[in-house]
């Protein structure tokens, strides 16, 4: 009896910890611009999006942006299509560099080096496998080298 509520204990546990599923429900923040630094909007819109907790299931991938800046938009705007095709294969984090919450500190003193916008694809053991500034494409809307990166993090 004793092994059987044990085991009990740790199907619930796990069951707990997967609720903090990181942000969710992502969306483009309106009126962004593509083309110049005149959004004052934060670009990514959501729920929870002051978690700051690292995934040990499956792989964890953080945006780093802030307002006020078109290559964070375009980012951003890649960010939230692979979050709306992978986001029960990754924990995604959002994290505004101008106010991150203290849960996100950690994450920007580990993987954010200064530059917007920035991703960081961590592994399961939580070591980044990808960790830098910059767009991922040349192309407004391509996902498929964020594709690439989460991918190489299972």
């Amino acid at each position: 009896m004793k092994a059987l509520l044990l085991a009990a204990g740790l199907v619930l546990s796990s069951a707990t910890a997967a609720e903090v599923p990181g942000a969710r429900n992502l969306t483009l923040a309106p009126d962004l611009s593509f083309t110049d630094d005149s959004s004052s909007n934060f670009p990514i819109r959501g729920e929870n999006l002051r978690d700051g907790s690292i995934a040990s299931d499956r792989p964890t991938a953080i945006f780093f942006g802030t307002s006020h800046c078109w290559n964070t938009n375009r980012e951003a705007e890649r960010f939230v299509a692979l979050y709306a095709k992978h986001r029960d294969d990754a924990r995604f984090l959002v994290v505004d560099v101008d106010h991150p919450s203290p849960e996100q500190k950690t994450l920007v003193s580990r993987f954010f080096q200064g530059y917007i916008p920035t991703i960081a694809v961590l592994g399961r053991s939580g070591k980044p496998v990808y960790d830098r500034p910059g767009e991922t494409s040349r192309t407004r809307g391509d996902i498929a080298r964020l594709e690439e990166i989460l991918n190489s993090a299972r």
